[in-house]
Order: structure tokens, then C-alpha cells, then sequence
């Protein structure tokens, strides 16, 4: 045996604190956003049934939800908006007193240091779910930007410190960013879903934000799951475009491309950690299969691993509880 020449990589694992010091990838509380799903009504707490821990909240109850994500220190939650009607446009994604709007402006009076992001699109406000305006069954894109445009500066008065589009039609950054700067909001960041796939783990989402297609789907505008350079493309287009964030959506199978996104852009890289994401995670720690928490932090660790500098999780309240922890 003393012939043999190798190295002795376990040097660096022999204990616990040895592996600390060498750690290489952190998860803190700071790296997460946490979604919530508002609607209109009075005393609805409603479990999303796909989703064991995620809730759809009227505004007499998101106080108690947002005073928890303060507590735990999460600096940032992301606002999907469930309106009482919907129509063929979206009228209340860009209505003074929508949902999304009345909920910002509610966090904002309670809490204003946590951060409000407010998704900007319109499938969970129009009567067909698609993400624009439609004529028929066809998508267009030039008339949904000057509605996506109208929504961001309602969320930006309403007082959202971040405006995301997560539309994915061509333009929708740079048609955002000018009616912003028109508007005196120069200073609100755009959060861009850059690299968007047509993603069949979005099914829980669905039903917490009831913002399924009524008709087709939704791969002429989100992204073809075999595409690794378009994602490239995309990013460039919303950086060149004002983009301040981008995000990867979903995470989980797109490690790649969070990757790629990192090494192309000197931006901060939001990973979201989508809804059957979390599903999965969830059943199967419910069925004993899994150590929930185990799964959970390596799931989000090989996320920023990848290259991501924030996460867009359902775990995020757990995670923070379990960080807290250590």
C-alpha cells in the first residue's frame, strides 16, 4: 500500500466542524421570498389542497400571515391577487383598488420594511386564464404590453417596492420599465420571469391562484422545456430591456439554465421553487418517504449552488425556522 500515490480528500470531511469551514454554499433567511395568495372576500383562510401549508387569504386575515413572515424574518413576499369578477382583459390586475393593490398598500402600512413584490400578469384576472389579451384563441402580444404596462404602475402607486412580470411576452420589460419611468417610479426595480418554461409543474399553482387556461395552453408564449441558448436570448432581451432581477421559473429541472443565466449576467438570479415542486416534496414526506426538512435545504442549497442569488419558495417559513435552528 505505501506504493500508492492519492489524494486525501476526506481530510476535509473528518468532522462536523472541519466540514463547516470549508463549506463552500450558504442557505440564509435573506436568500427568500415567500408567495402569497390574496383574494377578495371577508374571513377566508382556504388550504390549498395540493399545497399542505399554503393558504388563500382575505385581507381581514392576511395580517396574521404577514405578521408571522416578519417574525421569522423573511425580508420579502410575493403577492398573487384572486379577484371576486373577472373579464376578457383583466380589469382588476390594473384597478386602483384591486387585490393585489389593496394588499400591498395594507403590508406596507403595517410592516414597511418587508419588501412587497407584486406579480404583474393577468391570467389570474381574465375570464379565458391566459397571460394577455386574446382574440379567438390567439395571444397578442403588442396589446397585452400596454395592459401589463397599465397593472405595474397601479402596483407601483399601491406602493409595491418590486414590480415582476411573469407574462413572457416579447417587450413586456421595456414597455413596463418606460411606463414606470413616466410615472415618476424610476427607482422601482423590475424582477423579471426572463427565462419562463411551459411547465407541467405548475399544476398546484393553478388551483391556489385559480388562474388555469380556460382554453389550450400556454407554450406560444412560455418557454419550450428542450430549450437551453433560447433561455440566453430571453435573458439578454429583459436586460437590454431595464431588467434589474431575472428569474428562472421552475428551478428544480432548469438547474442548468439557473447556471447559464449566472454565468451570463451580472444580475441578481432569482430561482423559483415552484408549486409541484413543493407538492412533491410535501407528499412524499407525508407518506414518511422523506426527512422533509433534509430534502428541503438540499433541495434549496443546490438552487443557489447553481447560481442562484435568491429563492422564490412555499418552504420559505419552514426554511427559516430550520435556519434559525442550526
Amino acid at each position: 500500500m505505501t506504493q500508492l500515490h492519492f489524494k486525501r480528500h476526506r481530510r476535509l470531511r473528518s468532522s462536523a466542524t472541519m466540514r463547516s469551514m470549508v463549506k463552500e454554499t450558504y442557505l440564509h433567511k435573506e436568500d427568500l421570498i415567500y408567495p402569497i395568495f390574496v383574494m377578495e372576500g371577508e374571513n377566508i383562510k382556504n388550504p390549498v389542497s395540493s399545497m399542505p401549508g399554503v393558504f388563500q387569504f382575505s385581507l381581514d386575515r392576511l395580517d396574521e400571515e404577514i405578521d408571522e413572515v416578519v417574525e421569522l424574518g423573511i425580508p420579502a413576499v410575493i403577492l398573487f391577487g384572486i379577484p371576486a369578477e373577472k373579464d376578457d382583459v383583466g380589469t382588476g390586475a390594473f384597478h386602483d383598488h384591486g387585490i393585489v393593490q389593496e394588499a400591498t398598500r395594507q403590508i406596507k402600512a403595517r410592516h414597511p420594511e418587508l419588501l412587497v413584490i407584486a406579480d404583474t400578469c393577468l391570467c389570474e384576472f381574465t375570464d379565458h386564464g391566459h397571460c394577455g389579451v386574446v382574440e379567438g384563441e390567439t395571444i397578442l402580444n403588442d396589446p397585452s404590453l400596454d395592459v401589463l404596462a397599465r397593472t405595474a404602475v397601479s402596483q407601483a402607486k399601491a406602493g409595491a417596492d418590486i414590480i415582476a412580470p411573469s407574462n413572457m411576452m416579447d417587450g413586456f420589460v421595456i414597455a413596463i420599465r418606460t411606463a414606470l419611468d413616466e410615472a415618476g417610479f424610476h427607482d422601482v426595480p423590475i424582477m423579471s420571469y426572463a427565462v419562463k418554461y411551459a411547465s407541467s409543474y405548475y399544476g398546484p399553482f393553478r388551483e391556489a391562484a385559480d388562474g388555469a387556461p380556460q382554453f389550450g395552453d400556454r407554450k406560444t408564449y412560455q418557454m419550450d422545456p428542450s430549450n437551453r441558448l433560447e433561455a440566453i436570448r430571453e435573458a439578454q432581451s429583459d436586460i437590454d430591456e431595464g431588467a434589474d432581477f431575472l428569474i428562472v421559473k421552475p428551478a428544480l429541472s432548469y438547474l442548468d439554465v439557473v447556471r447559464d443565466v449566472r454565468n451570463n449576467f451580472p444580475v441578481p438570479i432569482v430561482a423559483y421553487n415552484v408549486s409541484g415542486e413543493y407538492a412533491m416534496i410535501k407528499a412524499a414526506a407525508g407518506n414518511g418517504w422523506i426527512d422533509e426538512k433534509s430534502v428541503v435545504l438540499e433541495t434549496l442549497l443546490g438552487m443557489k449552488r447553481a447560481g442562484a442569488d435568491l429563492i422564490l419558495t412555499y418552504h420559505a417559513k419552514d426554511v427559516a425556522r430550520w435556519l434559525e435552528e442550526k
